[in-house]
């Protein structure tokens, strides 16, 4: 156990080393500074252009690049729409996999455009290699460039000047893929595949020797270039049904580190980045630090809760010096599970190597609360727009307990943009609560539709209808698998949930930067209220407690909470 907790402690201390020089190469790209990569992608991006007819360098105001980020997203719906009711007769279909019905594909379009893979289907039996690689594999990659590239006309609308103009959308994403994504994906892809994750288009299936001498059908496929590029966009979805537990996915203890560094890096470089890109490393060590605070305070009790075991069967003599093994892979252990579960919770990440299911209540309770706050880190680029919304609201408050206009970077913050940011602030809780009371209703009212959605009754079935919206809110993918979610009520309701959480709480932001770019910088005094203080990440840290102990701890009372006491 000692030996786990050093191992994890080790991970966290080396991915924040490393995430620090990444962020500074992200800065980098975004400033348009000289790459690395500039000689092998230059050519490429500038016949991309000249072929769609895209002028990069034409600067953008916020309102163009929103309007850019909906008609890309919606021509990828169609697109993804198309090839996954078609896969049927498509290519690249060795397993004659069927086409999958409407109401599904439309759930699975939606979940990948939006950078969530909420997956109500199983991967090797509900795609093929086709809608794989050209529909799937293509969403995870671009977007998780759209996030960046939200992230990106943010951060150049931050800089203290008075402008209009935000750079492109056109070029911020391509960057984001090309010079971020794509290298990143690459290198781990072949990793993975070295320590033995298929990578081959050879036929869907492969005959392994069983445990008896027998044999198994194996599905192989393109999987370690789908699992690189879910893991390092923070996309999450798996390859196979049962996801990064699966040995082909997730083969060894340097696979797990391997997709665990993944899925943290971006996110965390993505801070410092902003640091680098402002010219200030103090507010990107603010914004850090409280987003390490809250990740930690949140993987020590998911920690305590696996690593201690299930008290119930302490209490029958049944030893559990591994902890609370049900639903984990005895390869990885209970703690390494744990701290996948936090990071991928942490990050809109969504995959699993353990069954998020099986978990403790208390461990549960730390991922729906890591889902909840949805700012701990995030998705690649939306992570840091989340907590944007969180600087606006500290900002505001501050200034009124110091009797000033609040003032963020020298601009002021006024009633136009506070609107924007509560409305994106209340928009989470709102599609979590209403959406989970509903399931509620309809599974305690004996509708015929809600028949077969349960298979834990009372207290952890409720939680298991909470994590479902939870994690469509959250853009993150993971689920408690005892629901039974491919149906048409699941489907279209946390599919509509999937397109306002994706966009909304993008906008917002966006909106704001912009609104607050355009106008007149007003000069720093000693009543200014830094924002690169240690006072003022306190404050940011507390409006998020609060804000999430007021929308949700009802919610977590009646599930997870309420499960833990009755153990």
């Amino acid at each position: 156990m000692q030996t786990e907790l050093y191992t994890i402690l080790f991970f966290f201390m080396l991915t924040v080393a490393l995430a620090y020089p990444f962020g500074r190469y992200i800065a980098r790209v975004y400033a348009g500074e000289r790459s690395w990569l500039d000689p092998v992608f230059d050519p490429l991006e500038r016949f991309f252009y000249r072929l769609s007819g895209v002028d990069a360098k034409r600067e953008m105001r916020w309102q163009e690049h929103m309007k850019v980020m909906l008609t890309i997203n919606a021509v990828w719906f169609l697109w993804a729409m198309f090839v996954l009711t078609n896969q049927g007769w498509l290519p690249w279909n060795p397993d004659g996999n069927p086409s999958m019905t409407p109401g599904l594909a439309f759930h699975t379009a939606i979940s990948f455009v939006v950078n969530c893979n909420l997956q109500h289907y199983s991967g090797e039996a509900g795609a093929t290699y086709f809608s794989q690689i050209f529909a799937l594999m293509f969403l995870q990659f671009v977007s998780a460039g759209t996030g960046m590239a939200a992230g990106a006309v943010v951060f150049n609308a931050m800089r203290q000047r008075t402008t209009l103009q935000l750079g492109n959308f056109y070029a911020y994403f391509v960057k984001s893929c090309t010079r971020i994504l794509l290298p990143l994906s690459f290198l781990a892809a072949i990793v993975l595949a070295a320590e033995g994750v298929p990578m081959n288009l050879g036929g869907g299936k492969d005959q392994a020797p069983g445990p008896e001498g027998d044999t198994v059908e194996v599905s192989r496929g393109p999987v370690a270039g789908f699992v690189a590029i879910k893991q390092a966009g923070t996309n999450g979805g798996g390859y196979y049904g049962a996801n990064s537990t699966h040995p082909l996915e997730n083969p060894t203890i340097l696979t797990n580190m391997l997709e665990n560094f993944l899925i943290l890096i971006i996110p965390m470089a993505f801070v410092f980045a902003l640091g680098f890109y402002l010219k200030k490393k103090r507010l990107a060590f603010m914004i850090f630090g409280v987003m390490s605070a809250g990740f930690l305070l949140l993987l020590a009790p998911a920690l305590i809760a696996e690593m201690r075991g299930n008290p119930h069967l302490g209490q029958m003599g049944i030893s559990q010096a591994a902890g609370n093994m049900e639903g984990k892979e005895l390869r990885l252990g209970a703690g390494l599970s744990a701290l996948w579960s936090i990071s991928t919770t942490a990050t809109s990440n969504g995959s699993v190597n353990a069954m998020h299911d099986s978990f403790m209540p208390l461990g549960g309770a730390m991922q729906l609360l890591d889902m909840m706050i949805n700012s701990l880190f995030g998705g690649v680029g939306v992570g840091f727009l989340n907590f944007y919304i969180f600087i606006i609201l500290a900002t505001f408050i501050g200034g009124l307990m110091v009797g000033r206009t609040p003032e963020l970077l020298g601009k002021k913050v006024e009633a136009r943009e506070m609107k924007i940011a509560m409305l994106v602030a209340l928009l989470h809780p709102f599609l979590i609560l209403v959406g989970t009371a509903l399931a509620a209703w309809m599974a305690a009212s004996g509708a015929p539709v809600a028949a077969t959605w349960l298979n834990n009754p009372g207290a952890h079935g409720f939680s298991e209808m909470l994590y479902e919206f939870t994690s469509a809110s959250a853009n993150n993918g993971s689920g408690f698998e005892g629901l039974a979610d491919n149906n048409p009520f699941w489907n279209i309701s946390t599919g509509l949930a999937l397109i306002l959480s994706r966009f909304l709480p993008i906008v917002g932001p966006v909106a704001i930067a912009g609104l607050l770019a355009a106008k007149q910088t007003v000069p720093g005094s000693a009543g200014t209220l830094r924002s690169d203080s240690a006072t003022f990440g306190a404050l940011v840290f507390c409006i998020i407690l609060i804000i999430a102990a007021l929308a949700f701890l009802p919610a977590l009372a009646l599930g997870p909470i309420a499960e833990h006491f009755s153990f």
